[in-house]
């Protein structure tokens, strides 16, 4: 994976380099919808072999909220600000730091709270042997999971009895069948808002 590893720091410390007119404009447009409260959100998760890391991303909701980590659109913890950054996914784009510094990738599972990642049990383990990505086949078929979880009655139990293991299972088979055009494929999917086939499936 060694064209993984030098992708993801040539790319990010580029993106970094070119985008970092809009990370100041974002920054200055949440500091003004939010007073006092810091632009970025740091936040603990688990990374690749189960180690834990600082995540980075845009502040899209009011601090000290108290919520659960399952997010749902229309939510009032997010704020309207926040709503537009989370639906067209620029408060992933502090990520790229997390990238450079080699937390994460651009393409693996979405890194997990603790809690989450601790319930994993027997091979499901096997998705910690990957560095968390910002895309990947979960997120791709799950690119819609907050208004998904909106039109449920419990969005927790749907969360953690439906998609976090259909999550896992598409890891599980990223993980054992890696390959890097696929990658390839799967950012620009992101990027472009487009379905691709994967394992015999649109995601």
């Amino acid at each position: 994976m060694w064209i993984k590893y030098i992708f993801d720091r040539v790319v990010s410390l580029v993106g970094l380099l070119l985008i970092w007119p809009l990370l100041l404009v974002l920054v200055l447009m949440i500091r003004r919808s939010m007073p006092g409260a810091p632009a970025i959100f740091k936040q603990q998760r688990v990374g690749k072999d189960g180690r834990l890391f600082t995540m980075y991303k845009f502040r899209t909701m009011v601090p000290h909220h108290g919520g659960s980590s399952v997010s749902v659109a229309g939510e009032n913890r997010i704020t309207p600000l926040g709503e537009k950054l989370r639906r067209y996914k620029l408060d992933e784009l502090p990520e790229l730091w997390n990238i450079l510094i080699g937390d994460m990738s651009f393409v693996g599972p979405r890194p997990d709270v603790p809690g989450y990642a601790d319930c994993l049990e027997g091979e499901d383990r096997e998705i910690l042997n990957l560095r968390p990505g910002i895309t990947g086949p979960a997120s791709l078929k799950y690119r819609n999971e907050e208004e998904l979880l909106a039109k449920v009655e419990d969005p927790i139990a749907y969360n953690d009895e439906v998609i976090y293991p259909d999550k896992v299972r598409l890891n599980r088979y990223y993980y054992h069948h890696y390959s890097f055009v696929m990658d390839l494929r799967m950012i620009f999917a992101t990027v472009l808002g487009k379905k691709i086939l994967y394992n015999n499936e649109w995601i």
